[in-house]
Protein backbone atom coordinates (compact mmCIF):
# COMPACT_ATOMS: atom_id res chain seq x y z
CA UNK A 1 0.00 0.00 0.00
CA UNK A 2 1.89 3.14 -1.32
CA UNK A 3 -0.12 5.48 0.79
CA UNK A 4 -2.12 4.63 3.43
CA UNK A 5 -4.23 7.94 2.91
CA UNK A 6 -4.45 7.88 -0.29
CA UNK A 7 -7.94 7.29 -0.15
CA UNK A 8 -8.63 9.85 1.86
CA UNK A 9 -6.17 12.54 0.43
CA UNK A 10 -7.09 12.00 -3.30
CA UNK A 11 -10.77 12.13 -4.65
CA UNK A 12 -11.92 9.95 -7.87
CA UNK A 13 -11.00 11.58 -11.63
CA UNK A 14 -11.85 9.47 -14.59
CA UNK A 15 -10.57 9.58 -17.87
CA UNK A 16 -11.59 12.68 -18.97
CA UNK A 17 -13.54 12.77 -22.33
CA UNK A 18 -13.16 15.13 -25.01
CA UNK A 19 -15.80 17.74 -25.62
CA UNK A 20 -19.10 16.29 -27.20
CA UNK A 21 -19.16 19.33 -30.15
CA UNK A 22 -15.63 17.77 -31.01
CA UNK A 23 -16.01 13.92 -30.10
CA UNK A 24 -19.30 13.60 -32.66
CA UNK A 25 -17.73 14.52 -35.54
CA UNK A 26 -15.43 12.11 -35.73
CA UNK A 27 -15.40 8.10 -34.46
CA UNK A 28 -11.90 8.49 -32.57
CA UNK A 29 -12.08 7.02 -29.01
CA UNK A 30 -14.10 9.56 -26.74
CA UNK A 31 -11.22 9.52 -24.03
CA UNK A 32 -8.80 12.22 -24.32
CA UNK A 33 -5.46 10.88 -25.79
CA UNK A 34 -2.38 10.80 -23.23
CA UNK A 35 -5.27 12.17 -20.62
CA UNK A 36 -5.17 9.42 -18.29
CA UNK A 37 -1.20 8.72 -17.47
CA UNK A 38 -0.77 11.60 -15.74
CA UNK A 39 -3.49 11.08 -12.88
CA UNK A 40 -3.91 7.42 -13.12
CA UNK A 41 -0.81 6.49 -10.44
CA UNK A 42 -2.92 8.86 -7.75
CA UNK A 43 -5.82 7.24 -8.74
CA UNK A 44 -4.40 3.75 -8.29
CA UNK A 45 -3.17 5.27 -4.89
CA UNK A 46 -6.49 5.39 -3.77
CA UNK A 47 -6.57 1.60 -3.47
CA UNK A 48 -6.65 0.50 0.15
CA UNK A 49 -5.33 -2.46 0.00
CA UNK A 50 -8.00 -4.42 1.74
CA UNK A 51 -7.64 -7.35 3.80
CA UNK A 52 -10.33 -9.21 1.58
CA UNK A 53 -10.37 -7.89 -1.71
CA UNK A 54 -13.50 -7.92 -2.60
CA UNK A 55 -12.77 -6.18 -6.12
CA UNK A 56 -11.09 -9.46 -6.95
CA UNK A 57 -14.13 -11.61 -6.31
CA UNK A 58 -15.76 -9.49 -8.23
CA UNK A 59 -13.99 -9.70 -11.21
CA UNK A 60 -14.62 -13.39 -13.39
CA UNK A 61 -11.44 -12.98 -14.34
CA UNK A 62 -9.65 -12.80 -11.06
CA UNK A 63 -7.43 -9.87 -11.57
CA UNK A 64 -5.23 -9.25 -9.32
CA UNK A 65 -6.35 -5.47 -8.72
CA UNK A 66 -4.61 -4.42 -5.44
CA UNK A 67 -1.24 -5.89 -6.45
CA UNK A 68 -1.34 -3.44 -9.49
CA UNK A 69 -3.02 -0.66 -8.02
CA UNK A 70 -0.04 -0.62 -5.76
CA UNK A 71 2.20 -1.31 -8.28
CA UNK A 72 1.14 1.37 -10.67
CA UNK A 73 0.96 3.81 -7.94
CA UNK A 74 4.76 2.99 -7.33
CA UNK A 75 4.69 3.47 -11.18
CA UNK A 76 6.75 0.41 -11.61
CA UNK A 77 4.80 -0.12 -14.86
CA UNK A 78 6.84 -3.22 -15.90
CA UNK A 79 5.50 -5.10 -12.78
CA UNK A 80 2.45 -3.88 -13.34
CA UNK A 81 1.57 -5.03 -16.91
CA UNK A 82 2.90 -8.45 -16.05
CA UNK A 83 0.40 -9.17 -12.82
CA UNK A 84 -2.15 -7.92 -15.98
CA UNK A 85 -1.45 -9.93 -18.27
CA UNK A 86 -1.10 -13.37 -15.45
CA UNK A 87 -5.32 -13.04 -15.78
CA UNK A 88 -6.16 -10.97 -18.61
CA UNK A 89 -5.32 -11.77 -22.44
CA UNK A 90 -6.60 -8.89 -23.65
CA UNK A 91 -7.17 -5.78 -20.71
CA UNK A 92 -6.85 -2.94 -23.56
CA UNK A 93 -10.10 -4.00 -24.67
CA UNK A 94 -11.89 -4.76 -21.04
CA UNK A 95 -10.06 -1.55 -19.75
CA UNK A 96 -12.36 0.27 -22.09
CA UNK A 97 -15.79 -2.11 -22.35
CA UNK A 98 -15.58 -3.86 -19.32
CA UNK A 99 -18.71 -2.38 -16.98
CA UNK A 100 -16.63 -2.78 -14.16
CA UNK A 101 -18.01 -5.22 -11.50
CA UNK A 102 -14.68 -5.07 -9.61
CA UNK A 103 -15.40 -1.14 -8.99
CA UNK A 104 -18.81 -2.08 -7.89
CA UNK A 105 -16.91 -4.32 -5.45
CA UNK A 106 -14.29 -2.40 -4.17
CA UNK A 107 -14.82 -1.80 -0.18
CA UNK A 108 -13.90 2.30 -0.56
CA UNK A 109 -17.49 1.59 -2.14
CA UNK A 110 -19.15 1.34 0.50
CA UNK A 111 -19.14 5.31 1.28
CA UNK A 112 -17.56 6.66 -1.29
CA UNK A 113 -16.50 6.67 -4.87
CA UNK A 114 -14.60 3.81 -6.15
CA UNK A 115 -11.48 3.00 -6.91
CA UNK A 116 -11.20 4.06 -11.38
CA UNK A 117 -10.01 0.35 -11.90
CA UNK A 118 -10.87 -0.18 -14.93
CA UNK A 119 -9.03 3.23 -15.95
CA UNK A 120 -5.68 2.23 -14.22
CA UNK A 121 -6.01 -1.50 -15.83
CA UNK A 122 -6.68 0.60 -19.78
CA UNK A 123 -3.40 2.53 -18.47
CA UNK A 124 -1.51 -0.24 -17.85
CA UNK A 125 -2.33 -2.19 -20.99
CA UNK A 126 -1.76 0.80 -22.96
CA UNK A 127 1.34 1.44 -20.93
CA UNK A 128 3.19 -2.24 -21.80
CA UNK A 129 1.92 -2.14 -25.50
CA UNK A 130 3.79 2.01 -25.84
CA UNK A 131 6.88 0.12 -23.89
CA UNK A 132 7.36 -3.03 -26.16
CA UNK A 133 6.46 -5.41 -23.39
CA UNK A 134 3.91 -7.02 -24.76
CA UNK A 135 6.08 -9.46 -27.31
CA UNK A 136 4.53 -12.63 -28.67
CA UNK A 137 4.90 -15.56 -26.65
CA UNK A 138 5.00 -19.03 -29.03
CA UNK A 139 5.19 -22.20 -27.21
CA UNK A 140 8.25 -23.58 -26.86
CA UNK A 141 7.42 -26.64 -28.29
CA UNK A 142 5.26 -27.88 -29.85
CA UNK A 143 2.40 -31.20 -28.77
CA UNK A 144 1.27 -32.79 -31.83
CA UNK A 145 -2.35 -31.94 -30.66
CA UNK A 146 -4.52 -29.75 -33.17
CA UNK A 147 -7.31 -27.93 -31.86
CA UNK A 148 -10.21 -26.09 -33.69
CA UNK A 149 -11.81 -23.09 -32.19
CA UNK A 150 -15.15 -22.33 -33.62
CA UNK A 151 -15.88 -18.17 -33.36
CA UNK A 152 -13.15 -15.30 -33.02
CA UNK A 153 -14.65 -13.49 -30.39
CA UNK A 154 -13.41 -12.98 -26.88
CA UNK A 155 -13.75 -16.23 -25.66
CA UNK A 156 -12.91 -17.90 -28.91
CA UNK A 157 -9.39 -16.03 -29.18
CA UNK A 158 -8.91 -16.11 -25.20
CA UNK A 159 -9.13 -19.73 -25.57
CA UNK A 160 -7.16 -20.22 -29.06
CA UNK A 161 -4.19 -17.77 -27.47
CA UNK A 162 -3.95 -20.27 -24.17
CA UNK A 163 -4.23 -23.31 -26.17
CA UNK A 164 -1.50 -21.94 -29.14
CA UNK A 165 0.74 -21.57 -26.09
CA UNK A 166 0.27 -24.44 -24.33
CA UNK A 167 2.19 -26.06 -27.80
CA UNK A 168 -1.21 -26.98 -29.51
CA UNK A 169 -1.35 -26.27 -33.25
CA UNK A 170 -4.86 -24.01 -33.28
CA UNK A 171 -6.77 -22.90 -36.07
CA UNK A 172 -9.33 -20.41 -35.46
CA UNK A 173 -12.62 -20.56 -37.80
CA UNK A 174 -14.48 -17.18 -38.16
CA UNK A 175 -17.38 -16.72 -40.37
CA UNK A 176 -17.15 -13.43 -40.93
CA UNK A 177 -14.67 -11.35 -43.12
CA UNK A 178 -12.31 -10.04 -40.48
CA UNK A 179 -11.98 -11.56 -36.80
CA UNK A 180 -13.09 -10.28 -34.00
CA UNK A 181 -16.99 -11.16 -33.81
CA UNK A 182 -18.89 -8.42 -32.04
CA UNK A 183 -15.59 -6.90 -30.56
CA UNK A 184 -15.21 -6.04 -34.41
CA UNK A 185 -18.46 -5.33 -36.25
CA UNK A 186 -20.83 -4.71 -32.66
CA UNK A 187 -19.09 -2.13 -30.80
CA UNK A 188 -18.41 1.29 -32.26
CA UNK A 189 -15.14 2.81 -32.86
CA UNK A 190 -15.69 5.51 -30.78
CA UNK A 191 -15.63 2.88 -27.71
CA UNK A 192 -12.63 1.01 -28.67
CA UNK A 193 -10.64 1.46 -31.71
CA UNK A 194 -9.95 -1.19 -33.89
CA UNK A 195 -6.26 -0.85 -33.87
CA UNK A 196 -6.34 -2.62 -30.37
CA UNK A 197 -8.03 -5.68 -31.45
CA UNK A 198 -5.81 -6.00 -34.96
CA UNK A 199 -2.40 -5.55 -32.37
CA UNK A 200 -3.62 -8.49 -30.64
CA UNK A 201 -4.14 -10.36 -33.43
CA UNK A 202 -0.35 -9.80 -34.73
CA UNK A 203 0.93 -10.90 -31.38
CA UNK A 204 -1.37 -14.41 -31.82
CA UNK A 205 -0.54 -14.75 -35.63
CA UNK A 206 3.11 -14.33 -34.36
CA UNK A 207 2.58 -17.04 -31.62
CA UNK A 208 1.29 -19.57 -33.97
CA UNK A 209 -2.30 -19.42 -33.97
CA UNK A 210 -3.93 -19.54 -37.60
CA UNK A 211 -6.98 -18.23 -38.62
CA UNK A 212 -9.75 -18.72 -41.17
CA UNK A 213 -11.72 -16.03 -41.88
CA UNK A 214 -15.27 -16.39 -43.84
CA UNK A 215 -15.55 -19.88 -43.00
CA UNK A 216 -18.92 -20.52 -41.53
CA UNK A 217 -18.70 -24.07 -39.81
CA UNK A 218 -21.34 -26.40 -40.65
CA UNK A 219 -22.17 -24.58 -43.82
CA UNK A 220 -18.40 -24.03 -45.70
CA UNK A 221 -16.95 -27.00 -43.86
CA UNK A 222 -19.19 -29.64 -41.93
CA UNK A 223 -19.08 -29.87 -38.58
CA UNK A 224 -18.28 -33.61 -38.75
CA UNK A 225 -15.45 -32.92 -41.25
CA UNK A 226 -14.08 -30.12 -38.47
CA UNK A 227 -14.06 -32.82 -35.61
CA UNK A 228 -12.66 -35.61 -37.42
CA UNK A 229 -9.98 -33.33 -38.41
CA UNK A 230 -8.68 -31.96 -35.08
CA UNK A 231 -7.92 -33.55 -31.51
CA UNK A 232 -10.45 -31.16 -30.04
CA UNK A 233 -13.46 -28.58 -30.42
CA UNK A 234 -14.04 -25.53 -29.01
CA UNK A 235 -17.38 -23.71 -29.76
CA UNK A 236 -17.24 -20.19 -29.08
CA UNK A 237 -19.62 -18.52 -31.50
CA UNK A 238 -21.23 -15.96 -29.28
CA UNK A 239 -24.94 -15.42 -28.67
CA UNK A 240 -26.52 -13.90 -31.71
CA UNK A 241 -29.78 -15.13 -32.10
CA UNK A 242 -31.35 -11.78 -31.32
CA UNK A 243 -34.69 -11.24 -29.81
CA UNK A 244 -37.85 -9.76 -31.57
CA UNK A 245 -40.85 -7.58 -30.86
CA UNK A 246 -43.90 -8.97 -31.16
CA UNK A 247 -46.07 -6.19 -31.90
CA UNK A 248 -48.22 -4.73 -34.81
CA UNK A 249 -46.81 -2.72 -37.65
CA UNK A 250 -43.00 -4.87 -36.79
CA UNK A 251 -43.19 -6.15 -40.40
CA UNK A 252 -43.09 -2.36 -41.93
CA UNK A 253 -39.55 -1.61 -43.70
CA UNK A 254 -37.30 0.66 -41.64
CA UNK A 255 -37.53 -1.25 -38.59
CA UNK A 256 -33.93 -3.21 -37.82
CA UNK A 257 -32.11 -5.69 -35.71
CA UNK A 258 -28.96 -3.57 -34.07
CA UNK A 259 -26.91 -6.07 -35.07
CA UNK A 260 -28.21 -5.57 -38.58
CA UNK A 261 -27.56 -1.38 -37.97
CA UNK A 262 -24.17 -1.56 -36.08
CA UNK A 263 -22.14 -3.86 -38.13
CA UNK A 264 -22.84 -1.41 -41.30
CA UNK A 265 -21.69 1.45 -39.42
CA UNK A 266 -18.81 -0.39 -38.17
CA UNK A 267 -17.87 -1.43 -42.04
CA UNK A 268 -17.87 2.05 -43.23
CA UNK A 269 -15.31 3.10 -40.97
CA UNK A 270 -13.45 -0.36 -42.03
CA UNK A 271 -13.78 1.11 -45.57
CA UNK A 272 -15.68 -1.64 -46.79
CA UNK A 273 -18.85 1.31 -47.98
CA UNK A 274 -18.84 5.01 -48.74
CA UNK A 275 -22.30 5.17 -47.11
CA UNK A 276 -24.27 2.87 -44.45
CA UNK A 277 -27.16 1.20 -46.31
CA UNK A 278 -29.01 1.99 -42.93
CA UNK A 279 -27.69 5.28 -41.74
CA UNK A 280 -29.68 7.29 -39.80
CA UNK A 281 -28.38 10.85 -41.45
CA UNK A 282 -31.53 12.75 -41.39
CA UNK A 283 -33.64 10.75 -39.93
CA UNK A 284 -36.05 10.27 -36.41
CA UNK A 285 -34.69 7.09 -34.74
CA UNK A 286 -36.04 5.80 -31.95
CA UNK A 287 -34.24 2.49 -30.20
CA UNK A 288 -36.13 0.03 -28.81
CA UNK A 289 -34.11 -1.30 -25.28
CA UNK A 290 -32.51 0.26 -22.69
CA UNK A 291 -28.78 -1.83 -22.88
CA UNK A 292 -25.24 -1.35 -23.81
CA UNK A 293 -26.36 -2.61 -27.48
CA UNK A 294 -28.93 0.47 -27.63
CA UNK A 295 -26.90 2.66 -25.88
CA UNK A 296 -24.04 1.74 -29.20
CA UNK A 297 -26.49 2.85 -31.32
CA UNK A 298 -27.30 6.07 -29.74
CA UNK A 299 -23.92 7.13 -30.65
CA UNK A 300 -23.82 5.40 -34.10
CA UNK A 301 -26.86 7.01 -34.94
CA UNK A 302 -26.05 10.69 -33.22
CA UNK A 303 -22.48 10.71 -35.29
CA UNK A 304 -24.15 9.73 -38.62
CA UNK A 305 -26.42 13.01 -38.05
CA UNK A 306 -29.92 11.57 -36.75
CA UNK A 307 -32.72 14.70 -36.50
CA UNK A 308 -33.57 13.07 -33.30
CA UNK A 309 -32.85 10.15 -31.34
CA UNK A 310 -34.89 8.45 -28.43
CA UNK A 311 -34.12 5.25 -26.35
CA UNK A 312 -37.19 3.41 -24.98
CA UNK A 313 -36.01 1.33 -21.59
CA UNK A 314 -39.14 -0.79 -20.30
CA UNK A 315 -37.10 -0.46 -16.96
CA UNK A 316 -38.30 2.74 -14.16
CA UNK A 317 -35.72 5.49 -14.00
CA UNK A 318 -33.36 3.96 -11.39
CA UNK A 319 -31.96 6.27 -8.44
CA UNK A 320 -28.71 7.97 -8.31
CA UNK A 321 -27.99 5.65 -5.26
CA UNK A 322 -27.87 1.97 -4.90
CA UNK A 323 -30.70 0.25 -2.76
CA UNK A 324 -29.20 -0.82 0.20
CA UNK A 325 -31.86 -3.03 1.04
CA UNK A 326 -32.34 -4.51 -2.59
CA UNK A 327 -28.59 -4.28 -4.09
CA UNK A 328 -25.98 -3.94 -0.38
CA UNK A 329 -22.66 -3.64 -1.43
CA UNK A 330 -20.83 -5.32 -2.90
CA UNK A 331 -23.83 -6.14 -5.44
CA UNK A 332 -23.75 -4.36 -8.65
CA UNK A 333 -26.35 -1.80 -8.62
CA UNK A 334 -28.78 -0.46 -11.20
CA UNK A 335 -28.27 2.86 -10.96
CA UNK A 336 -28.83 5.85 -13.26
CA UNK A 337 -25.74 6.11 -15.15
CA UNK A 338 -24.43 8.24 -18.14
CA UNK A 339 -22.93 6.80 -21.28
CA UNK A 340 -20.87 8.94 -23.19
CA UNK A 341 -23.52 8.44 -25.93
CA UNK A 342 -26.50 9.56 -23.19
CA UNK A 343 -24.03 12.32 -22.31
CA UNK A 344 -23.82 13.41 -26.38
CA UNK A 345 -27.31 13.41 -26.72
CA UNK A 346 -28.10 15.14 -23.85
CA UNK A 347 -25.79 17.63 -24.59
CA UNK A 348 -26.96 17.79 -28.25
CA UNK A 349 -30.42 17.84 -27.72
CA UNK A 350 -31.27 15.09 -30.46
CA UNK A 351 -34.41 13.54 -28.56
CA UNK A 352 -38.15 14.70 -30.29
CA UNK A 353 -39.15 15.29 -26.44
CA UNK A 354 -38.61 17.89 -23.85
CA UNK A 355 -36.77 15.60 -21.74
CA UNK A 356 -32.90 16.09 -20.58
CA UNK A 357 -32.20 12.48 -21.28
CA UNK A 358 -33.06 10.82 -24.97
CA UNK A 359 -34.34 7.68 -22.81
CA UNK A 360 -38.01 7.22 -21.78
CA UNK A 361 -37.95 4.54 -19.04
CA UNK A 362 -40.63 2.88 -17.81
CA UNK A 363 -42.02 3.17 -21.73
CA UNK A 364 -43.34 0.07 -23.77
CA UNK A 365 -43.96 -0.25 -27.28
CA UNK A 366 -47.87 -1.20 -28.67
CA UNK A 367 -47.38 -0.28 -32.07
CA UNK A 368 -46.02 0.84 -35.31
CA UNK A 369 -47.88 2.63 -38.32
CA UNK A 370 -46.60 3.53 -41.48
CA UNK A 371 -47.17 5.74 -44.91
CA UNK A 372 -48.87 4.02 -47.56
CA UNK A 373 -45.72 2.68 -49.29
CA UNK A 374 -45.27 0.35 -46.25
CA UNK A 375 -42.16 2.59 -44.38
CA UNK A 376 -42.52 2.61 -40.76
CA UNK A 377 -43.55 6.64 -39.78
CA UNK A 378 -44.29 6.85 -35.80
CA UNK A 379 -44.56 4.13 -33.42
CA UNK A 380 -47.41 4.48 -29.94
CA UNK A 381 -45.63 3.55 -26.86
CA UNK A 382 -47.01 3.68 -23.05
CA UNK A 383 -45.80 3.78 -19.58
CA UNK A 384 -45.59 0.77 -17.59
CA UNK A 385 -45.42 -0.14 -13.94
CA UNK A 386 -43.08 -2.18 -12.13
CA UNK A 387 -45.05 -5.23 -13.52
CA UNK A 388 -44.94 -4.08 -16.97
CA UNK A 389 -48.54 -3.53 -16.95
CA UNK A 390 -49.81 -0.25 -19.47
CA UNK A 391 -50.51 2.93 -17.15
CA UNK A 392 -53.56 4.56 -18.51
CA UNK A 393 -52.98 7.87 -19.98
CA UNK A 394 -49.83 7.68 -20.77
CA UNK A 395 -49.57 7.27 -24.12
CA UNK A 396 -46.98 9.07 -26.40
CA UNK A 397 -46.59 8.96 -30.01
CA UNK A 398 -43.45 9.56 -31.56
CA UNK A 399 -42.36 9.99 -35.13
CA UNK A 400 -39.83 7.87 -36.48
CA UNK A 401 -38.08 6.97 -39.83
CA UNK A 402 -35.88 4.48 -38.16
CA UNK A 403 -36.22 1.89 -35.30
CA UNK A 404 -33.61 0.07 -33.97
CA UNK A 405 -33.91 -3.45 -31.82
CA UNK A 406 -31.96 -3.59 -29.27
CA UNK A 407 -33.65 -6.00 -26.97
CA UNK A 408 -30.11 -8.69 -26.10
CA UNK A 409 -29.72 -12.15 -27.22
CA UNK A 410 -31.48 -15.73 -26.64
CA UNK A 411 -28.81 -18.28 -27.41
CA UNK A 412 -26.21 -19.27 -30.33
CA UNK A 413 -27.57 -18.68 -33.78
CA UNK A 414 -28.35 -22.45 -35.30
CA UNK A 415 -28.90 -21.30 -38.80
CA UNK A 416 -26.14 -22.70 -39.80
CA UNK A 417 -25.83 -26.36 -38.79
CA UNK A 418 -23.38 -26.58 -36.52
CA UNK A 419 -24.94 -28.04 -33.53
CA UNK A 420 -27.66 -30.29 -35.25
CA UNK A 421 -24.52 -32.15 -37.35
CA UNK A 422 -22.52 -32.78 -34.35
CA UNK A 423 -25.47 -33.51 -32.16
CA UNK A 424 -25.08 -31.59 -29.84
CA UNK A 425 -27.48 -31.60 -26.56
CA UNK A 426 -29.17 -27.89 -26.13
CA UNK A 427 -30.58 -26.13 -23.12
CA UNK A 428 -34.34 -25.15 -23.30
CA UNK A 429 -33.44 -21.54 -23.55
CA UNK A 430 -31.27 -22.37 -26.66
CA UNK A 431 -27.72 -22.59 -25.37
CA UNK A 432 -25.30 -25.45 -25.68
CA UNK A 433 -25.33 -27.64 -22.96
CA UNK A 434 -21.91 -29.06 -21.12
CA UNK A 435 -20.83 -30.51 -18.15
CA UNK A 436 -18.38 -29.28 -15.26
CA UNK A 437 -15.17 -29.72 -17.69
CA UNK A 438 -17.18 -27.63 -20.39
CA UNK A 439 -17.54 -30.70 -22.00
CA UNK A 440 -20.50 -31.09 -24.58
CA UNK A 441 -22.57 -34.70 -25.03
CA UNK A 442 -20.04 -35.11 -27.98
CA UNK A 443 -16.53 -36.27 -27.18
CA UNK A 444 -14.02 -34.10 -27.96
CA UNK A 445 -16.32 -30.98 -28.29
CA UNK A 446 -16.33 -28.41 -25.69
CA UNK A 447 -18.58 -25.17 -25.62
CA UNK A 448 -17.52 -21.31 -23.99
CA UNK A 449 -18.51 -18.01 -23.58
CA UNK A 450 -22.13 -17.09 -24.70
CA UNK A 451 -22.80 -19.98 -26.97
CA UNK A 452 -22.85 -21.87 -23.96
CA UNK A 453 -23.42 -19.06 -21.02
CA UNK A 454 -25.64 -16.88 -22.24
CA UNK A 455 -25.67 -13.01 -23.34
CA UNK A 456 -23.14 -12.02 -20.71
CA UNK A 457 -19.67 -9.30 -20.08
CA UNK A 458 -16.48 -9.38 -21.72
CA UNK A 459 -15.14 -10.36 -18.81
CA UNK A 460 -17.14 -13.56 -18.56
CA UNK A 461 -16.24 -14.42 -22.19
CA UNK A 462 -12.47 -14.26 -21.82
CA UNK A 463 -12.81 -15.68 -17.89
CA UNK A 464 -14.66 -18.88 -19.95
CA UNK A 465 -12.41 -18.90 -22.78
CA UNK A 466 -9.41 -18.77 -20.59
CA UNK A 467 -11.08 -21.98 -18.77
CA UNK A 468 -12.09 -24.32 -21.46
CA UNK A 469 -8.22 -23.74 -22.64
CA UNK A 470 -7.47 -25.83 -19.55
CA UNK A 471 -10.13 -28.37 -19.93
CA UNK A 472 -9.30 -28.82 -23.38
CA UNK A 473 -5.08 -29.28 -22.77
CA UNK A 474 -5.64 -31.38 -19.56
CA UNK A 475 -7.78 -33.51 -21.93
CA UNK A 476 -5.44 -33.55 -24.26
CA UNK A 477 -2.40 -34.08 -22.22
CA UNK A 478 -3.44 -35.48 -19.21
CA UNK A 479 -2.95 -32.35 -16.83
CA UNK A 480 -2.57 -28.70 -17.51
CA UNK A 481 -0.82 -25.62 -16.22
CA UNK A 482 -2.89 -23.38 -17.55
CA UNK A 483 -5.10 -21.25 -15.49
CA UNK A 484 -9.07 -21.82 -14.96
CA UNK A 485 -10.26 -19.01 -13.22
CA UNK A 486 -13.74 -20.93 -13.30
CA UNK A 487 -16.25 -22.93 -13.70
CA UNK A 488 -19.18 -23.06 -15.81
CA UNK A 489 -21.32 -22.84 -13.22
CA UNK A 490 -19.98 -20.23 -11.46
CA UNK A 491 -22.41 -16.99 -11.82
CA UNK A 492 -21.49 -13.42 -12.29
CA UNK A 493 -22.89 -10.58 -10.03
CA UNK A 494 -26.15 -9.31 -11.53
CA UNK A 495 -24.66 -6.77 -14.14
Amino acid sequence: MADPQGFMTTSRQEWPRRPVEERVRDWAEVYVRGGLLPIVSGQAGRCMDCGIPFCHEACPLGNLIPEWNDLVSREDWRAAGERLHATDNFPEVTGRLCPAPCEAGCVLAINQPAVTIRNVECAVADRAWRDGRVPPRPPERLSGRSVAVIGSGPAGLAAAQQLTRAGHTVTVYEKDDRLGGLMRYGIPEFKMEKRHLDRRLEQMRAEGTRFRTSTTVGHDVGAAELRARHDAVVIATGARAWRELPVPGRELTGIHQAMEYLPLANRVREGDLDRSPLSAAGKHVVIVGGGDTGADCLGTAVREGAASVTQLDIYALPGAERDEDREPWPVYPKVYRLSVAHEEARELRTAPVADADARLFAASTLRFTGDPAGHVRSLRLTGVDAARRPLSGTGRTLPVDLVLLALGFSGPDRSDGLADQLGLAVEPGGTISRDGGFATNVAGVFAAGDAARGQSLIVWAIAEGRAVAAAVDRRLTGSSRLPAPISPYDRPMTV
